[in-house]
């Protein structure tokens, strides 16, 4: 039995003291989904010199139903969540947890047997760019709000048609663009808008709907945005929208949920059944026409919900199979280094911090680890939620930002 760390208390917690923040190298703000470059790092993580047999709590507020990570910059969390019919987007002081701002909206949940057992609240974390917060509601509304006070830039209602599982990837920003994938079965549209106006500067009518996050890189020199559809792994470039390159991707559950991973001239990708995959677009420069070359292929290992994390050459996260397994797969060459025996957990929320790694379990422990390529090496185990946790943990300096069913609770290694 997995010793429990964690006495609970209710309602919200200001420690009697400031809360002290230790000196970090390296920027604090933890400002989208899976943190500052979209990869799963940590923001300047310094481990102690002894690990503590528990967390410091310094704070809990309630946030709403949902699974969107909270995100941190400069002395605000930003949060997003679902309180009876509205969603809700909120500005937290860092320090106290109290509510600086909080806007709302209406926004009626439609059921559907594809939603009901993760719930009615948003999956989408929200995006801070250049001064203002962008969210997608669980339904495809999609908003923008200054960041200083909360008030509304715009929104956009939803698509006619929504994703069978409701949406659940992140925005990304790229030249004054925020980018999305929206609408539902078979008219799903890749659609950047004018970060300030709203307005639509290009659409990519893709195969169906997206719930993987997208990423913006640079490949053989052209700047795009490579994103899992329903059906392939795509790039589309950044400026126009125009489809550069595709590849089939279609899982099991037809719900293609992995934030891709950009390796150089690489694009790693897995899903559910689908093993993972290492490949490599490439452009002929004589007849302008793209490819995309296998390098290595591997189902030994393979992802639902739970996105793994690149450190150097190593690919860490959790696998589906044998009900959750932890594991290292080397990136250059696809082999697998080692794996857990299995029912570690339905999910886990991979963060990398230096030769650390957070894993987040859905069922509220949280396990550091090391990115040892020889075996699982645990570090510490500690509850940290009383209820589910399927959101990424936002994680900057000795601050654990922790979401479960309804809150975010502030949590420090001390």
């Amino acid at each position: 039995m997995r010793h429990r760390h964690v006495a609970w208390m209710t309602g919200a917690l200001v420690a009697g003291s400031a809360l002290a923040v230790q000196a970090q190298d390296g920027p604090l703000d933890y400002p989208q989904w899976r943190g500052a470059r979209r990869d799963g790092t940590a923001a300047a993580f310094v481990e102690p010199a002894t690990w503590p047999t528990g967390l410091t709590r310094q704070w809990q507020a309630e946030t709403g139903l949902g699974y969107a990570t909270p995100i941190l910059v400069g002395d605000r969390v930003y949060t997003f969540g679902r309180l009876d019919t509205e969603e809700v987007i909120m500005a937290l002081d860092a320090v106290s947890g109290a509510v600086v701002w909080r806007t709302a909206y209406t926004a009626p949940f439609r059921d559907n047997a594809g939603v009901s057992r993760h719930g009615p609240g948003p999956k989408s974390t929200p995006l801070f760019y250049d001064g203002a917060l962008y969210t997608l509601g669980i339904n495809g509304v999609v908003s923008a709000v200054d960041a200083a006070d909360g008030s509304l830039l715009w929104r956009k209602p939803a698509e006619s048609v929504e994703p069978l599982y409701a949406t659940a990837l992140s925005p990304v920003a790229d030249d004054g663009r925020v980018i999305l994938h929206l609408g539902g079965q078979n008219d799903g549209a890749l659609t950047a808008f004018d970060a300030r106006s709203g307005d639509v500067v290009w659409r990519w009518a893709g195969d169906g709907p997206a719930y993987a996050s997208p990423m913006v890189t640079e490949l053989e020199g052209v700047r795009q945005i490579v994103t899992v559809t329903q059906a392939h792994v795509v790039g589309v470039a950044a400026e126009s929208g125009e489809l550069l390159w595709e590849r089939p991707f279609v899982s099991r559950s037809t719900n293609n949920s992995i934030t891709p991973i950009v390796d150089g001239t690489d694009v790693i990708v897995t899903g559910h059944d689908l093993g993972v995959t290492r490949f490599r677009p490439r452009l002929d420069r004589g007849d302008g026409r793209w490819t995309t070359d296998t390098v290595w292929e591997t189902d030994e290992v393979s992802m639902f919900m739970s996105n793994p994390v690149l450190a150097g050459n190593t690919l860490f996260g959790m696998s589906h199979l044998r009900s959750g397994q932890f594991f290292a797969v080397d990136a250059g060459t696809g082999a697998t280094l080692w794996r857990t025996e299995g029912r570690e957990a339905t999910n886990s929320a991979v963060v990398l911090a230096g030769d650390l790694l957070f894993l987040l379990n859905n069922d509220g422990d949280l396990v550091v680890a090391r990115t040892n390529r020889t075996g699982f090496s645990q570090v510490a185990r500690y509850e940290v939620a009383p209820t589910a946790t399927w959101a990424q943990p936002a994680i900057s300096g000795n601050r654990l930002f922790i979401k479960d069913e309804s809150s975010v609770t502030l949590w420090t290694v001390e």
